[in-house]
């Protein structure tokens, strides 16, 4: 993410490095009063107004994406982190990071039959875990497990 703050005209300070750091490094989705707790165990200098300032200025420089799963609280992810999409939990708030060519091929065609070039997508799913034995009996037709299935 560094390289990325480089290359789009950000001057680099120590304590952003930290910050642009601890999100390259983030397996989840923090929000900042999170990404300030990571930053600040790693450097305890950073305030909480830095980070604040620094994750807005990654937003508005395209590096960083804010997301809202819920909650009342947004979560941050690198926009370079490729493209997947999210099913949320919304009894835990767990995030499941998936791929899913089927759907992609399917926007696609959705946005040519309304005559656009599709550029960009987002999906993002609330769902409740099924019960154990729900689960292992699928309904009527057979499901396809989407692949680069991963919970964050």
């Amino acid at each position: 993410m560094a390289r990325l703050c480089v290359e789009r005209g950000l001057k680099m300070t120590g304590q952003r490095r930290v910050i642009a750091r601890v999100l390259s490094d983030a397996e989840d989705h923090p929000d900042v009063e999170e990404l300030y707790r990571r930053s600040a165990a790693l450097d305890p200098r950073i305030s909480v107004a830095t980070v604040y300032r620094t994750v807005r200025l990654l937003e508005e420089k395209g590096i960083l994406e804010r997301r809202d799963f819920g909650g009342g609280r947004a979560r941050y992810e690198a926009s370079e982190h490729g493209r997947h999409y999210h099913l949320i939990d919304v009894d835990t708030g767990k995030v499941l990071e998936f791929e899913d060519e089927e759907h992609e091929a399917l926007m696609r065609r959705i946005a040519n039959r309304l005559g656009f070039e599709l550029i960009s997508m987002r999906l993002e799913l609330f769902g409740r875990r099924l019960p154990q034995e729900s689960a292992a009996k699928p309904s009527g037709k057979a499901t396809k497990k989407a692949k680069g299935t991963k919970e964050k």
